[in-house]
């Protein structure tokens, strides 16, 4: 049996990978903030009938994530990390000449600090696995410039940079930033709360990240459309 940890897993993106790799047989490991909302998620997700633990807290806590490797650990291992939880910054977005200090400093804590801390914490586990992977959720805010978009594509830049020079020193592992593409999450719905055209679910990029798994590419930054699209 394989054993993933997901965080951001009670909604959107995380919840919709989550029950993917629950039907492949997947022993998962869930975190969010918010405890019922990940609870009802593990409930949903625990109906394919494998193993799901279910860990609130802040990923920004170190203790938090220790606790989350442990709760894998007492599964089997590490095979997989997604580092999906993400902070905007600011919400709804703005201009860099309002962006509060303290927005982005929570924005690079959540999408980079922590990030790196999971994988640091998982990293004994990872290499002992036989095909342990790492998946950084990214954007493509953090290869374009998009206005009001600055703090938070800066913290998604960064994590890409991390997840390179991540698969440069563990060449054993396979590190994997994943652009998922246009979707429409709450966190969309934060950073823009004004835009009410429909955008994709999430559930139909969740086949790109499958394929990662599946064919196991060299490590590497790759976009979900694209990875769809050569299906």
């Amino acid at each position: 049996m394989s054993v993933a940890i997901i965080t951001g897993a009670s909604k959107g993106l995380g919840r919709a990978l989550a029950e993917a790799l629950a039907a492949r047989g997947w022993d998962l490991v869930l975190d969010a903030r918010t405890e019922g909302a990940l609870g009802e998620a593990a409930v949903a997700v625990g109906a394919y009938g494998t193993r799901v633990e279910a860990v609130p807290g802040d990923v920004t806590d170190a203790g938090h994530r220790a606790g989350l490797v442990a709760a894998a650990g007492k599964l089997g291992g590490v095979d997989l990390v997604v580092s999906n939880a993400s902070a905007l910054g600011a919400e709804p977005l703005v201009r860099l000449d309002e962006l509060p200090l303290d927005g982005l400093r929570r924005a690079l804590e959540v999408n980079v600090v922590a990030a790196l801390g999971l994988v640091q914490e998982a990293l004994p586990l990872l290499r002992a696995s036989r095909a342990g992977a790492v998946i950084a959720v990214s954007s493509d805010a953090a290869a374009e410039a998009y206005e009001t978009w600055g703090g938070y594509g800066a913290s998604k830049a960064a994590l890409d940079q991390l997840a390179a020079v991540l698969g440069a020193e563990e060449p054993g592992l396979r590190v994997w930033a994943v652009d998922p593409g246009d979707m429409g999450t709450d966190l969309y719905a934060a950073a823009v709360p004004d835009d009410d055209d429909p955008r994709p679910s999430p559930t139909s990029v969740v086949p790109a990240f499958l394929r990662l798994l599946d064919e196991r590419p060299a490590s590497g930054r790759y976009g979900a459309p694209a990875l769809l699209e050569e299906r």
